[in-house]
């Protein structure tokens, strides 16, 4: 056996995510074990084999690390009775995020960081392996350039997302807004980030200014996502579609022509059920896309305002009970899903040659995720994670308390574990 390997042995169900394996489209393996070296599988076969390290899986079911490829971690504040006043009738028009803006650019740049590590985490105790961080809550290019690197400090899936809204001292003046976004905040961020992002949404930009963004973020080598249809019918999904983003997010309200593009194309339809439940829009029918033959994601979108968890169990149950998905569609929305949002093939599956990112659960079936809403059945996260979690290095700390290296030329937090 491979030195210095960990087996995953005495799993009562493996989900590896790939049917040449095992059982169905979850590729289900029965009495397995799973062998992991270097962070990556070298093994999958039956109960029993030996290595290095040994975690005993007792009979529970285990499954890939989840994959959320929508997160917001880079903020500060807390918009607790914003939520409260939602809940006693007052509509949700995402015009908090200035809230968050104001609290956001206010705070130490250490103190950022030491929030996203807390919320990373959490979300690591509760089984994701995988994260995309958005930037969106400094809207100056200073602020922006210092959320993104924060996020890369933590995430190889750092996202851009300078167009969120439109800030108050731009009141009245969107598309110069947008130009700082397209020029010297992109210019700023492009070495930095792998993703750019914009809010295609009434209240936000629309679909022109969406489109400018996209194509400058393209043209400066950066991937392309974009949030889209969330409070109500848009542009969103055919303009992410159009432009070949990677994902379009939220997709609350959709045509039959949305639904047409999206399986039309290679865009993948990331829902987020956690931000329905908490402003009470209604949840999309997934059922529709998934029949229609389109690629789909869950995501926690975890944010002070509309969504505040990092809780990937907590959406499939939402998926499965709000959303007409079967539970093993809503298991491969968050792992293969997830991943196919962030273009990635190495994450979201438990096979030979995958990342080895593993959750298993107090449970002896996938099943158990939505039978058992709000139970926590996360045993044991295995993946690297955890360690983006941890204090960041103190060599070469700056004023700020955040690690620093040189990265064509200019301050860069120092990076965390890929």
């Amino acid at each position: 056996m491979t030195a210095d390997a960990l087996v995953i042995d005495n799993i009562g169900s493996l989900i590896t995510n790939d049917p040449a394996l095992g059982r169905g489209s979850l590729g289900i393996v029965e009495n397995a074990c799973v062998v992991i070296a270097d962070d990556v599988v070298v093994a999958v076969g039956p109960a029993g084999a030996v290595a290095d390290r040994r975690i005993d899986a007792g009979g529970a079911c285990v499954l890939p690390g989840f994959v959320d490829s929508h997160t917001h971690l880079v903020f500060a504040g807390d918009r607790s009775e914003e939520f409260t006043a939602r809940m006693d009738g007052r509509p949700y028009d995402g015009g908090g995020i200035q809230v968050t803006t104001d609290a956001t650019r206010a705070t130490s740049t250490a103190r950022l960081d030491a929030l996203v590590r807390e919320r990373l985490a959490e979300a690591h105790r509760a089984g994701t392996t995988t994260i995309e961080i958005k930037s969106g809550y400094g809207l100056t290019v200073d602020d922006e350039v210092r959320s993104v690197d924060i996020a890369r400090a933590h995430t190889s899936e750092a996202t851009f997302l300078g167009a969120h809204l439109l800030p108050r001292e731009y009141a009245g003046r969107a598309d110069d807004y947008i130009a700082l976004v397209c020029n010297d905040m992109l210019c700023r961020v492009a070495g930095t980030a792998k993703w750019v992002d914009a809010f295609c949404e009434t209240g936000a930009f629309d679909a022109d200014q969406c489109r400018a963004v996209l194509d400058a973020g393209r043209a400066a080598g950066l991937g392309l996502r974009l949030h889209g249809n969330q409070l109500g019918h848009g542009p969103g999904v055919q303009l992410a579609v159009e432009c070949g983003c990677a994902s379009v997010d939220h997709c609350t309200y959709l045509t039959d022509a949305d639904i047409d593009a999206l399986a039309g194309g290679e865009t993948v339809a990331t829902f987020l059920p956690a931000t329905d439940f908490s402003t009470r829009q209604p949840y999309p029918d997934a059922r529709r896309v998934l029949d229609a033959g389109a690629t789909v994601a869950l995501a926690s979108n975890c944010n002070p305002g509309s969504s505040y968890t990092t809780s990937i169990s907590f959406c499939i149950a939402l998926a499965v009970r709000e959303m007409h998905m079967t539970i093993d569609e809503a298991i491969a929305a968050v792992t293969t899903g997830g991943a196919a949002a962030l273009r990635r093939e190495d994450v979201g599956r438990l096979s030979p040659g995958s990342a080895g990112h593993a959750v298993i659960l107090d449970a002896p079936s996938h099943h158990h995720l939505a039978y058992r809403p709000g139970v926590p059945l996360i045993r044991q996260t295995i993946g690297p994670l955890s360690s983006r979690a941890l204090p960041l290095c103190g060599h070469g700390m700056g004023d700020d308390g955040v690690g620093r290296q040189r990265v064509d030329g200019h301050d860069r937090p120092a990076e965390g574990p890929q």
